[in-house]
């Protein structure tokens, strides 16, 4: 993570990973030029009016946008390929399951089902520097979302701003089939491959996407999917997921997930580390210790 002090660090980082010029991002924001320098500059503050033109098209995080933009700036770490921020060094890592478990009853009222007309165009926008989102997986995630709304959740800040994620397709066992033989790419997914996991014979879950933009959000949204997955532990079931975070694979890892296979590492257009790895499991043992 990279320490930023105030609006105008972030924003020239921003332009520069994004391989925009000062001149392009005054006229995506439908301002001048000369305001874009005086905010990167220091000279003058965004107004309040623009920060949500800036946050709905950088996606950064909102807390983020409003620690550095003040007269006395918050200092706040923030990494552009995690899209992740904190307040210091020690909340960069994610912590221990352990630590998800003692507190898993804790929950919070920012969490809500998705909507599909005001969701799901942010959600792609979001997720295209990580994910293959096409039309296909566009009505995937509105159906996912409209058989398991209790999986398929948006976390917001304390005023109401996107803050991360969690899709959760209940996949049929012959699309489960090929994912873990790499004979499909989850970019392949069609509604046709979502079943409701209560007709099924055995229920299987496919993490598609969880994320957020602080350690305490991925630590609500987790612990939202932990309960509500506990409640289903009767039924025998499956979990499967291949995530592209470092802290959620080890997170995945500590709470019972095997690894089936691991594809090559590198890193994407955007900066951003890949190393695709197939987990399944369940969370049985986890929850009952």
């Amino acid at each position: 993570m990279i320490k930023y002090n105030d609006i105008g660090e972030l924003l020239i980082d921003f332009r520069r990973i994004n391989s925009m010029s000062q001149s392009d991002f005054a006229d995506a924001l439908d301002v001048d030029i000369r305001t874009i320098q005086r905010w990167e500059n220091g000279a003058t503050l965004i107004k309040p009016e623009k920060e949500e033109d800036i946050v709905m098209l950088t996606l950064l995080p909102y807390q983020l946008i409003r620690n550095l933009n003040a007269s006395i700036p918050i200092p706040t770490f923030y990494d552009f390929s995690l899209r992740k921020y904190a307040l210091n060094e020690l909340d960069d890592e994610l912590p221990e399951a352990s630590w998800f478990k003692s507190n898993l009853e804790k929950a919070t009222k920012r969490i809500r089902t998705l909507d599909h007309e005001s969701d799901i165009d942010y959600l792609e926008r979001y997720m295209q520097f990580h994910k293959k989102i096409n039309r296909n997986l566009s009505a995937v995630i509105k159906e996912a979302s409209r058989i398991l709304p209790e999986m398929n959740l948006i976390i917001t800040d304390d005023s109401g701003y996107y803050s991360g994620h969690s899709l959760i397709f209940p996949i049929k066992e012959s699309a489960y089939m090929r994912l873990r033989s790499r004979e499909m790419d989850e970019s392949q997914l069609k509604v046709d491959d979502l079943m409701r996991p209560d007709q099924a014979k055995r229920p299987i879950y496919y993490g598609f996407d969880i994320t957020a933009d602080c350690n305490d959000n991925i630590f609500y949204i987790t612990g939202q999917l932990l309960r509500v997955i506990r409640e289903k532990s009767d039924k025998d079931y499956l979990y499967c997921a291949i995530p592209f975070r470092s802290d959620n694979f080890e997170l995945n890892k500590e709470i019972g997930l095997n690894i089936i296979w691991e594809g090559e590492k590198g890193v994407n257009q955007y900066g951003l580390e890949v190393a695709p790895r197939f987990q399944e499991g369940n969370f049985r043992d986890f929850l009952k210790k």
